[in-house]
């Protein structure tokens, strides 16, 4: 659903600084870049939580307006620039985590490098032989990444049924047959989801009071 721009209250220019600077922004998407929670990025860039999401609500708001033909705001571009950066970082922060968790559920991180050296029984020159030592295949890093960012469908609680014809169960007239399309779509929705915040996907927040650590 689009998020569209909402009328808003006059901007303050009275002795209240502005809090979203340079310095902020860079603050906010450093801190989005190695992948923590909302709450903590703002708390790492010194802000509330509650101004960080409606700066970020702000800016996708704008960006949706951008793409409807709306005439950019040049009042809000502070806040679609933030919310680009921010996107970009986390997505980075995700496919680095995601890079990591295959690398162990793959197999062959090394974690002993053994060098000797020895004389050629043959030949009587030295030879330099390395081993390395790898670890093998953790499904475990994968369940961790299923039950964790696909909850509904693999959490503990959850539970996966897939009947397949033929297999095991007689042929009649409660027979079912598997819509393999479907099947397909859903698992390629699911493997490649990316989460995000309520309150971004929603677009409920459209703006927040400032909170003075």
């Amino acid at each position: 659903m689009s998020t569209r721009r909402k009328a808003r209250r006059p901007h303050d220019h009275g002795g209240r600084p502005r809090l979203l600077s340079e310095e902020i922004e860079a603050r906010l998407v450093a801190a989005s870049r190695t992948g923590v929670a909302v709450e903590l990025a703002a708390e790492m860039a010194g802000v509330s939580r509650s101004s960080f999401l409606g700066w970020m609500a702000r800016g996708r708001a704008e960006i949706e307006a951008r793409e409807d033909g709306i005439d950019p705001d040049p009042a809000e571009e502070e806040y679609a620039t933030l919310y680009e950066k921010v996107r970009t970082a986390r997505a980075t922060a995700a496919a680095r985590a995601m890079a990591n968790i295959r690398r162990v559920a793959d197999g062959g991180i090394v974690t002993k490098v053994t060098t000797r050296q020895f004389r050629d029984s043959v030949t009587g020159e030295i030879v330099t032989e390395t081993v390395e030592d790898r670890t093998g295949p953790d499904w475990r890093a994968d369940a961790w990444y299923l039950e964790r960012q696909h909850r509904e469908h693999y959490g503990k609680d959850a539970v996966l049924a897939v009947e397949i014809t033929g297999l095991g169960v007689p042929a009649g007239e409660d027979e079912q047959s598997v819509d393999l399309t479907a099947l397909a779509e859903r698992l390629d929705k699911s493997l490649f989801a990316v989460e995000y915040p309520p309150e971004l996907e929603d677009g409920s927040i459209v703006d927040a009071e400032v909170v003075d650590p």
